[in-house]
């Protein structure tokens, strides 16, 4: 007996980005404030970073409901009924549970069940590699809508203190649909990972030294409990990085790697509208920018000013922005690279919706 051929669903030609939705937290936290917990200046953090003002979740608000707001805007504007997504694709390092995904309880709370629903944990390239698997998924015919989030609530992973990164982070979502397309909204994507350079951006300790820790407290008593819970305490998992290693492999390998992102795609400079680059700092988005040697017509995303570095957000956040501030764009081609702890990135051109 013959063995039967599968059956397969039917195909679409491209996929694209048919809407696009934000959310950015209440609380704005200034360089000043920022300075009441490091030794350092206004314009010392202006000078490094280009960032002024970073936004905060309050303590209330967690990093689903802030994925909610921006999925149900991209939803609205895609012009689609929550029913329609057929898989829900978030970027986050920040959600408090290993298990189970921030996604399945997104896609209960956006009335998308039973979509298929996933995290990603790929950091600040997260959103990139959302993008470049909901194309996949749409191309192939196992889902007409994607949603694609990247979310993150920082300043719950975050020592104030701490001087190498807490000052550059700040909160916040944004989320596109993707869609079926006549013709190619998204290219290939250029990603990859350098894990010889695992530990250059990380956490302070594992779980696992908060639970042998906790072990060893739990036998001791009275003076040494005391001293043993504070301790504890100083123990739990934060970020840090090795700042001018992560600067340098930025500025000399994403280069590299956003050329290659528009040889993929077919396409020159020239050909582009804008460049939207993981906002870590701006003088790294500068340094990008010029060895792209990209034109005076593309816009070039810029919201870490205002918005500091929100991880796997901060792409659809600053596209969200540009969009607003240039509606023209809607239509043109945009470059889009980020680059993050993994080492992880991911590059790839899409059509603006």
């Amino acid at each position: 007996m013959s063995t039967p051929t599968l059956k397969q669903n039917p195909t679409h030609a491209g996929s694209t980005i048919v809407g696009i939705g934000a959310y950015r937290p209440s609380v704005i936290v200034t360089n000043e404030d920022v300075c009441q917990w490091i030794d350092s200046s206004d314009e010392w953090i202006q000078q490094r970073t280009g960032i002024i003002t970073r936004h905060r979740a309050p303590r209330e608000v967690s990093v689903v409901d802030m994925a909610v707001d921006a999925g149900a805007e991209a939803i609205k504007n895609a012009g689609i009924e929550p029913s329609q997504i057929g898989a829900v694709l978030v970027s986050t390092v920040s959600h408090p549970y290993a298990t189970p995904s921030a996604a399945a309880l997104i896609a209960d709370k956006i009335g998308a069940n039973p979509a298929p629903a996933y995290d990603i944990s790929a950091a600040c390239a997260g959103y990139c590699y959302g993008v470049a698997q909901a194309d996949a998924l749409v191309r192939s015919g196992v889902a007409d809508y994607v949603l694609v989030i990247g979310a993150e609530k920082l300043s719950d992973v975050i020592d104030n203190h701490e001087r190498t990164i807490s000052f550059l982070l700040g909160d916040g979502a944004g989320a596109v649909v993707i869609g079926p397309s006549d013709e190619p909204g998204i290219s290939p994507a250029v990603w990859g990972s350098d894990g010889s350079k695992w530990d250059t951006i990380g956490m302070t300790s594992s779980l696992l030294d908060v639970r042998d820790f906790s072990e060893q407290a739990m036998k001791s008593d009275g003076v040494e409990l005391a001293a043993a819970s504070e301790a504890h305490a100083a123990l739990w998992p934060t970020l840090r990085q090795d700042g001018q290693t992560v600067f340098r492999w930025a500025v000399w390998e994403m280069a590299k790697m956003a050329k290659k992102a528009l040889e993929v795609a077919g396409i020159t400079a020239d050909d582009l509208g804008a460049f939207v680059p993981h906002q870590a700092n701006m003088r790294i988005i500068d340094e990008l920018a010029k060895q792209l040697k990209l034109p005076e017509h593309v816009i070039i995303g810029r919201d870490i000013a205002d918005a500091g570095n929100t991880s796997a957000a901060s792409i659809p956040l600053a596209t969200h922005r540009l969009l607003a501030e240039n509606p023209e764009l809607s239509g043109k081609l945009s470059l889009q690279i980020g680059f993050g702890a993994g080492l992880v990135f991911g590059a790839q051109v899409v059509r603006l919706p």
